[in-house]
């Protein structure tokens, strides 16, 4: 296979900048581009004239020049367009979350494996040079022993029909968390309110438990005069953080904590000191995440090798918001995860 043919199905918000990564990608064809609603295709005809816009969905599938979709349609869709994909023996990429439920995202994961195919979600955070270097730093020990995430990710809109706050943005922190930290969490807490009639849960917080001292806290909301994309992360040694809206200095390195020390008075309690160091601002590459992540589908396809954004990971992602979203109708009761019924 020299380049992959691929089809991205859905030109709303994000199938644009799908296309145009795929596009700029050495590895890819853009054979298609999939849409039903007629201002959308408009849209899409007047970007990309040289790629062929197409409302037959089984068409596509069943040209031999197509290996390959790209799903970015509403999260209800994933499934029957993932299954149908698969089912014509293409590789999948799809937009996060990854299905709507943990059963559909476990079907999609058993077809893949029985034919041989990629099946990969766009947990775009995760090809970010920030939270690579966010991981290297908690792999290579430097923030000692973590005690602390804490994430507040808020904006006014876009709000969603299919999905509550949580699936749309807390989504973004769950799979960066699985990523930098290697575990899962054991139970969730969550809590949500709708303030729209007829719509989902428009502002969340949510609270991840885990078998250590570690503990992570989430607040996501549609109705936020500002936009904020911040997260703290404490250590034992050092403290960061990250604010994806800083152009230049996403990621800065705090050499700030505290000491605990006997009190030699009484033998029998501890001191806490505080320590104030300096602030580290690291380089960052500024390659587009996206264009990384077209990159690994490639070679997760050509290599037939796993993802690092797996469907087995969107999977207990899926876990995790299910077990949220069961914890928000329960008044905040702690969920385990993989548990719900």
């Amino acid at each position: 296979m020299s380049k992959i043919g691929i089809a991205v199905v859905g030109f709303g918000y994000w199938g644009p900048n799908l296309v145009r990564n795929f596009r700029a990608s050495p590895e890819f064809d853009v054979r298609f581009i999939v849409e039903s609603k007629p201002n959308a295709q408009a849209n899409a005809r007047t970007r990309f004239p040289e790629v062929e816009t197409s409302a037959d969905y089984d068409a596509v599938l069943a040209d031999d020049g197509v290996h390959a979709v790209a799903i970015a349609t509403p999260t209800a869709t994933h499934f029957p367009l993932a299954k149908a994909a698969l089912e014509a023996g293409k590789h999948v990429l799809i937009e996060k979350p990854i299905t709507s439920s943990a059963h559909e995202a476990q079907v999609l994961i058993a077809m893949a494996a029985e034919r041989g195919l990629t099946l990969m979600v766009d947990h775009t955070f995760i090809y970010t040079s920030a939270v690579n270097l966010i991981r290297e730093k908690i792999k290579s020990d430097e923030l000692g022993e973590l005690y602390y995430y804490d994430s507040t990710r808020i904006n006014l809109g876009l709000f969603q029909a299919d999905v509550n706050v949580l699936w749309d943005l807390a989504v973004h922190d769950v799979s960066i968390l699985m990523y930098l930290i290697d575990k899962k969490p054991t139970k969730v807490s969550a809590h949500g309110i709708a303030h729209v009639n007829g719509h989902p849960e428009n502002t969340a917080y949510m609270s991840l438990f885990y078998s250590d001292d570690f503990i992570a806290h989430i607040n996501v909301n549609w109705l936020s005069p500002i936009k904020t994309r911040q997260t703290l992360i404490g250590g034992e040694k050092k403290m960061i953080v990250f604010n994806d809206l800083e152009p230049t200095e996403k990621v800065k390195i705090y050499e700030n904590g505290i000491n605990l020390n006997v009190d030699e008075e009484t033998s029998d309690k501890l001191k806490i000191g505080y320590r104030l160091g300096d602030i580290h601002v690291p380089h960052l590459e500024t390659t587009e995440a996206l264009a990384v992540m077209a990159g690994h589908f490639a070679s997760s396809i050509k290599e037939k090798s796993e993802p690092k954004t797996s469907g087995q990971m969107g999977l207990e992602i899926v876990e995790v918001l299910e077990a949220a979203t069961q914890s928000m109708q329960r008044s905040g009761e702690p969920i385990e995860v993989g548990g719900v019924n």
